[in-house]
């Protein structure tokens, strides 16, 4: 039987791995021209497309009018300026016919009675289009209505231009690949001015026709903290139209009569810039964009749809790397193969280890403060409604119960409630270690809390005599019947007491199934609900150097316990027997794997690949394999735990609550998922 490929507006499907990982290669280059030297900007212009090709892009912006010079002024309007400049554009399409890259070439274009400012599209030395600039300034140090007309409201067809016939002109062109597996690869261009107005060209090509990347050639002045506005502007577009944008500027050559140009380049994605090149340097910035996130962001947000005011206004030409491929001559130092779509294994790109966590310090300690006021105010408005001063909390002396009583004692104190009012229970069972013991016990005391310590081990063999288990039989029953006893004895504790049982849980247990069922996994409010493990660590961390003392060391002491549930016997020498970690692999990995998981909906080779590449070095592709079938496993098989969760307060962008971001049906096949896991290359 054939396989089946489904392939749709975003490029969903492609039996090619590299494809369906979706990374392409963008850039944004200056080349140093002479203003009103055509050819030998034109030179200077093919130095750069080959350069790009060289390097496996796919997509280039170069400048605003880079074969003339945006500083020509009134020679725009000199017939032999503009008969050169086609001329040069000629030149640059046969030389770069052999070229799988689509880039742009800035030039002034007469047409009828009016003279264009455009950015002239070119692939495979074909002239796929004139994108106009629609928005002309003329004012401060800009006069360009003085040469040059807007961009017609209708893409119009220009009967032959360059040697080529039937052009498109006009301000929203997207360009679409039609090569296999590469049509999420839709390109818009603008032309400088059409990023500052209030509505963009490119809104409209993102919204009406799905450009998924933007590249500008622009020719923007250096003055004092332009360059700081301009990233930004470029960031925040991308983010707004979840697309990659490459914003090309002008440096070196343009006249300094009245102003400097200082050749800032940017590549962004959704938001974050990704490469930048240092101002007056005329180099090129390069990026590996995720087309395929982009597309998923898209999906995800219902309210990401065309404004009615541009609708018609609008007009899609394809394009193909295939003919460049088809025409590439030995000799001739063409690529062998076309620049599309990229495997994760291939981008100059890591993605962080940890995605949850802020890389910079500065930013990690506010990220931590945030959280920490999220979870203590979702607390504080749950208390306050239903008028409870009261809360039990299991401390176990682990992570994940430390940051609950710490969020439940910012909770009290915001609503000037007596800490006295928390009981933090401990309840020492068969694995109870007197490091956790002790450190429970110490953490309560320090923060002025109500402590109390419950011993479970007599209930819980009762239990096992009353249901005849052998309790040298340490199984799955012997390990749950503790955590239900737990359970038990807390919720007792919060009716005894008209208080509330805190739960403790993170959002990596949750995805792993890694809680009781009616035992852990049940509570009043449950605060860590969407806190993923490796930020948990962070959180205390942060706690710890805000309290100082003796709270700070015994936070430290936690930090430093191995993370186990406690529920086998110690080692002969009264350490923990049972590491989480060994039994269901690194929390590290699996919050990777969920973090692409939930927030793209990536497909498991895509996130398999992009694991390997991130975790280079520290797991070998074997490791990230087995843990990878493992997490996938455990997700789909652990649904009904989440179907049926606590309120707790959403503090990033992932979670798992049922009445939020993830309703998924309890009782869902693996077997797509798994399948595909399994034939990959370990």
């Amino acid at each position: 039987m054939d396989e089946l490929m489904f392939t749709g507006a975003c490029g969903t499907g492609s039996p090619d791995p590299a494809a369906r990982d979706g990374f392409f290669r963008v850039a944004a280059a200056t080349p140093k021209i002479r203003v009103a030297d055509v050819q030998g900007n034109a030179e200077a212009v093919l130095a750069c497309v080959r350069a790009a090709a060289e390097g496996g892009v796919g997509a280039l912006a170069l400048p605003e009018l880079c074969l003339t010079g945006y500083t020509c002024a009134d020679l725009f309007l000199d017939r032999a300026l503009l008969r050169e400049a086609e001329a040069a554009l000629v030149w640059l399409l046969e030389e770069t016919r052999t070229l799988p890259i689509i880039f742009t070439v800035g030039l002034p274009v007469a047409h009828a009675v009016a003279l264009y400012n455009c950015a002239a599209v070119c692939c495979a030395g074909k002239l796929l289009g004139l994108t106009a600039k629609q928005h002309i300034p003329n004012y401060g140090e800009f006069y360009e209505c003085r040469w040059f007309t807007p961009a017609p409201a209708e893409p119009k067809i220009v009967p032959l231009f360059a040697g080529q016939r039937d052009v498109p002109l006009g301000a929203r062109i997207v360009y679409r690949c039609e090569d296999a597996g590469a049509s999420s690869v839709a390109i818009g261009v603008e032309v400088c001015e059409d990023l500052w107005v209030p509505e963009p060209p490119s809104t409209a090509m993102a919204t009406e026709l799905g450009a998924t990347v933007i590249l500008n050639a622009s020719a923007s002045d250096e003055i004092i903290g332009k360059a700081s506005y301009r990233r930004q502007l470029v960031s925040q577009q991308s983010a707004r139209l979840y697309c990659a944008y490459a914003y090309a500027d002008a440096g070196e050559g343009e006249s300094t009569t009245d102003l400097v140009f200082a050749g800032e380049n940017l590549v962004a994605e959704n938001g974050s810039v990704l490469a930048k090149t240092p101002l007056f340097s005329c180099e090129m910035a390069v990026a590996d964009v995720d087309l395929d996130r982009l597309c998923a962001e898209r999906r995800r947000s219902t309210t990401w749809a065309p404004s009615p005011l541009s609708h018609g206004l609008s007009r899609e030409v394809p394009f193909s790397f295939a003919a460049a491929r088809g025409e590439a001559r030995e000799g001739e130092g063409a690529p062998a193969t076309a620049p599309l779509m990229l495997s994760a294994l291939d981008i100059n790109r890591v993605f962080p280890q940890a995605p949850f966590v802020p890389v910079d310090a500065g930013d990690l300690a506010e990220r931590c403060e945030e959280i920490l006021s999220l979870q203590a105010a979702g607390l504080k408005t749950r208390l306050a409604h239903t008028g409870t001063k009261r809360a039990v909390i299991g401390l176990s002396g682990g992570l994940d119960s430390t940051l609950a009583l710490l969020v439940t004692v910012r909770a009290f104190d915001a609503l000037g409630l007596s800490r006295d009012g928390i009981t933090a229970a401990s309840m020492p069972g068969f694995g109870t270690t007197v490091r956790t013991k002790t450190n429970a016990q110490t953490l309560a005391e320090a923060l002025g809390v109500s402590f109390r310590e419950i011993p479970i081990g007599a209930a819980v063999e009762q239990h096992f005599s009353d249901i005849g288990h052998d309790p040298a039989v340490q199984d799955v029953t012997y390990e749950n019947s503790q955590a239900r006893e737990r359970t038990q004895v807390l919720m007792d504790l919060a009716n005894q007491q008209g208080g509330f049982v805190i739960g403790t849980g993170d959002l990596s247990e949750l995805a792993l199934g890694w809680a009781t069922y009616n035992g852990d996994h049940m509570s009043m409010y449950a605060v860590n609900a969407s806190v993923p493990k490796t930020l948990v660590r962070h959180l205390v961390r942060y706690a710890a150097g805000v309290f100082g003392g003796q709270i700070e060391e015994t936070l430290l002491d936690i930090l430093d316990t191995p993370v186990s549930p406690e529920l086998l016997p110690p080692t002969g020498d009264g350490q923990i027997a049972q590491r989480t970690e060994d039994l269901v692999g690194p929390y590290e990995l699996h919050d990777f794997f969920l973090y692409y998981l939930l927030r793209f909906g990536f497909a498991p080779g895509k996130i398999f690949r992009m694991a390997c590449r991130s975790f280079e070095g520290v797991y070998d592709r074997e490791t990230i394999h087995s843990w990878l079938r493992v997490f996938y496993r455990r997700f789909f098989a652990q649904q009904f735990k989440r179907s049926c969760l606590p309120d707790g307060p959403k503090v990033g962008s992932v979670t798992l609550s049922p009445r939020g971001d993830w309703r998924m049906p309890s009782d869902a096949s693996a077997r797509l998922w798994l399948a595909e896991i399994d034939g990959l290359e370990k």
